[in-house]
């Protein structure tokens, strides 16, 4: 896609978690250990049976709470604050990053399925705290998660963005086909590729795909990770 094929963009809509740091913190390995033991704990089942209901959860739901939410009606606060309380020593600041997200035209948000306590943790550990205008959690979209049209509906409103003038950058893919089939752009970023007609680019390196917009448009030759 080139800069002529692209309307401008002025709301630029970031994922939190394995996209605004590399997996590699691993700080979701924590959070499903947390999550394994409190579907143990809460619901009185074997690891194996509560890690199985959490594998379901977010296949069929978006997220495990959700599932947790639909079939047990489980109180969400209660559930995020215990899988939450992690170790953020694997997350460093980011100046780098930084730069070239204040770099962007526009407005700057944060839209995870986590919650905003959470993010707020996460964005303080890589240095990025005051880089967004505004940062949505599950609990912003009535604890619909993504990938559901309910939960960008509920941002889209909140936030008062046009779908058309913006772009979702997320470490799943299965999350960039409603924001595509809405009109927003959108970038998959991941070590590995990620392919569709819902993925306009994909990145192995935020920044430096961040750092190669202009004000004529995206880079022209986007980085597909093999």
């Amino acid at each position: 896609m080139s800069a002529a094929d692209i309307t401008p963009v002025d709301t630029w809509i970031f994922d939190l978690d394995n996209t605004l740091y590399h997996p590699s913190a691993r700080l979701f390995d924590q959070i499903e250990v947390k999550m394994v033991s409190w579907i143990m704990r809460e619901l009185g089942v074997s690891k194996a049976a509560a890690d199985a209901l959490r594998t379901r959860y977010w296949s069929e739901f978006g997220t495990t709470l959700s599932g947790l939410m639909a079939e047990h009606q489980i109180e969400p606060w209660e559930f995020l604050m215990d899988v939450h309380d992690i170790d953020f020593n694997g997350l460093s600041s980011d100046p780098e990053l930084l730069d070239a997200i204040h770099a962007l035209p526009g407005r700057r948000i944060v839209f995870t399925n986590g919650d905003t306590p959470y993010a707020a943790r996460v964005l303080e550990a890589r240095g990025l705290e005051g880089a967004f205008d505004a940062v949505y959690g599950i609990e912003h979209t009535g604890w619909r998660p993504k990938p559901h049209r309910d939960a960008f509906d509920a941002i889209i409103v909140e936030d008062g963005l046009t779908p058309t003038r913006a772009i979702m950058f997320e470490d799943d893919p299965r999350n960039l086909a409603v924001p595509h089939e809405l009109g927003m752009h959108t970038v998959h970023v991941g070590d590995s590729r990620a392919d569709g007609a819902h993925i306009h680019h994909s990145t192995r390196d935020l920044t430096d795909f961040l750092s190669q917009i202009t004000v004529s448009g995206f880079p022209t030759s986007p980085q597909k990770p093999s």
